[in-house]
């Protein structure tokens, strides 16, 4: 059991009965990774299945077979009928280009300056791309920069396992005023939230 296991069970004595049967919440994350990547994968991602969007996914890096990941400028650059030719909807280049010109605009910084900004920041940041909802993210804030209180009170599964442990309907806003007392450790509480639904926790 990892501390915010512990601490959860302190505050909760419900927390405290589930928490030991789920593997801990993870405590090691790829804090590198960039946000500018990160969110071209996601807007790929979106409304397909794993496999389909990954290999669209492939499919677009492969646009540049010189690089590891397209540069911002490269997107902006790309004929975009070889955009829609690798799988992606005109939504969806919509939302890649956009992504690639608030990144050359500063709007979305590198891993390393974003990393010092406050959630809510990152959130006003990132949303503020083409695509980019609150809750795309949320997963950004807990699962690449290990921010350890966030609670993502729009996700479907989280609710579910809140309405599941506590007996009681919550809306999202009711979900939210409640975990406020299990910060700051709302990122592990979503996660055990998800194990008790036997949710896949989002990619």
């Amino acid at each position: 059991m990892g501390e915010a296991e512990r601490e959860l069970s302190k505050l909760c004595k419900r927390f405290a009965a589930v928490v030991k049967t789920h593997e801990p919440y993870p405590t090691t994350f790829a804090k590198n990774k960039d946000p500018y990547r990160a969110l071209v994968r996601a807007v790929v991602f979106q409304q397909l299945s794993g496999k389909a969007a990954t290999t669209i996914h492939n499919r677009v890096i492969a646009l540049w077979p010189d690089k590891d990941h397209p540069e911002p400028e490269d997107i902006l650059a790309i004929d975009p009928t070889l955009l829609r030719g690798a799988g992606l909807s005109r939504q969806k280049i919509a939302a890649v280009q956009d992504i690639a010109q608030k990144r050359i605009d500063g709007v979305i910084p590198q891993s390393r300056a974003l990393s010092r900004l406050p959630n809510e920041e990152v959130i006003e940041r990132l949303t503020a791309a083409r695509g980019v909802g609150r809750w795309t993210v949320e997963m950004y804030l807990m699962f690449t920069l290990g921010r350890p209180d966030v609670l993502p009170i729009d996700d479907l599964g989280v609710r579910k396992g809140a309405e599941k442990l506590y007996r009681r309907s919550f809306t999202p806003k009711e979900l939210g005023a409640y975990g406020e007392r299990w910060a700051p450790w709302r990122s592990a509480a979503s996660w055990h939230l998800w194990r008790l639904m036997d949710t896949k926790t989002p990619d």
